[in-house]
């Protein structure tokens, strides 16, 4: 299947493009900055266009001339809507890396204008959220009438400069939660609790992790809690903010931290995505009380992006019996993540 990476030269676009390189896969290389795509698509003997989402007729030319983009240009809640428009003018399958609930309800949205293209909408082929909306149909299918779901994750990597933007983006908008079908907004750090993912017991809070839109649909659980590991005074500070979000919403406070953010986040180094790890837990509940755990071990996130965005590109090219919207375990099932090597899962 010929495609193409948008956002090719980014901290992630890049990972992804040198693996689709070593799998031996020829993508077209694709980003704003012409000197930048040009240079990485010479290193990697790829072909490559430049330009602009803005720049409509020559997005729809690169898109006329592949089956699937891979979108990799965040922050999503920016950049999404312009090229799934684009992906549905020009009826070509859709793919990000995105983990923001809005991109995914976005998607949703699109699902009939998707099927009457023919094509396919995926949002969230990465470590946002293959491994975790995985582990959520997996627990679904253990527990079938469960009514509560809850996941959370932890890292051992630090962060890239585009999830830092976008996690700088969302301050100004609080929490989520799944809450009898709908998505209802909740102060930062609205819930918390103790967990031992790795063999030690750390602090948890809830986030607004895209599973709040994508295990919904994957599993039709009505209530749904994600959490993510914060030490507590970081939790602390997440409250603080929370009294104050109506600052950061501010244009002047956004420039000025993502100015800073620019200047001083790279991402994580080869050494720490080779040594570190992610790790999940999840659990269902029904109305009975009745609960089923387990928990998920994979790769470091950005390495597991790249992973997971080319297995499911593969998947496609193989064979594509799905249109319109779809999470990764809708189409391809729970054990989509047992496909990725060392990821180990274990009824708790």
């Amino acid at each position: 299947m010929k495609f193409l990476i948008y956002g090719a030269y980014g901290y992630t676009g890049k990972l992804i493009s040198n693996l689709a390189k070593e799998k031996g896969f020829s993508p077209i290389l694709a980003g704003r900055d012409e000197n930048k795509t040009k240079s990485l698509a010479e290193e990697l003997g790829f072909d490559y266009r430049s330009f602009d989402l803005s720049e409509s007729d020559k997005l729809r030319d690169a898109l006329n001339e592949v089956e699937l983009v891979l979108h990799c240009a965040g922050p999503f809640s920016s950049t999404a809507k312009t090229m799934m428009q684009a992906c549905l003018a020009t009826k070509t399958h859709y793919l990000d890396i995105t983990g923001e609930i809005e991109v995914f309800e976005l998607g949703a949205s699109f699902d009939h204008k998707a099927k009457d293209a023919g094509i396919l909408i995926m949002p969230g082929v990465g470590f946002d959220v293959v491994p975790s909306d995985c582990l959520a149909s997996y627990l679904k299918s253990k527990l079938p009438d469960a009514t509560h779901l809850e996941l959370a994750f932890m890292s051992e990597s630090s962060t890239s400069r585009g999830t830092a933007l976008t996690m700088t983006q969302g301050i100004g908008k609080g929490g989520a939660i799944r809450k009898e079908g709908k998505i209802v907004p909740v102060p930062h750090a609205y819930t918390s609790r103790n967990l031992n993912l790795d063999g030690k017991e750390k602090s948890f809070v809830s986030i607004p992790w895209g599973d709040v839109s994508t295990a919904f649909r994957s599993t039709k659980i009505p209530n749904i809690v994600v959490y993510t590991a914060m030490h507590p005074g970081q939790i602390k500070k997440m409250k603080f903010v929370q009294k104050w979000r109506w600052f950061f919403k501010l244009g002047f406070v956004q420039s000025f931290l993502q100015n800073k953010i620019k200047k001083s986040v790279t991402g994580p180094s080869e050494q720490m995505r080779e040594e570190s790890h992610c790790y999940l837990w999840g659990e269902v509940k029904n109305a009975a009380g009745e609960t089923r755990s387990a928990k998920l071990t994979t790769p470091e996130g950005y390495k597991l992006t790249a992973i997971t965005s080319l297995l499911i590109v593969e998947k496609l090219s193989e064979q594509m019996s799905e249109i319109g919207f779809q999470t990764p375990s809708m189409a391809f099932g729970a054990d989509l993540i047992m496909e990725v090597e060392n990821a180990k899962r274990e009824d708790i």
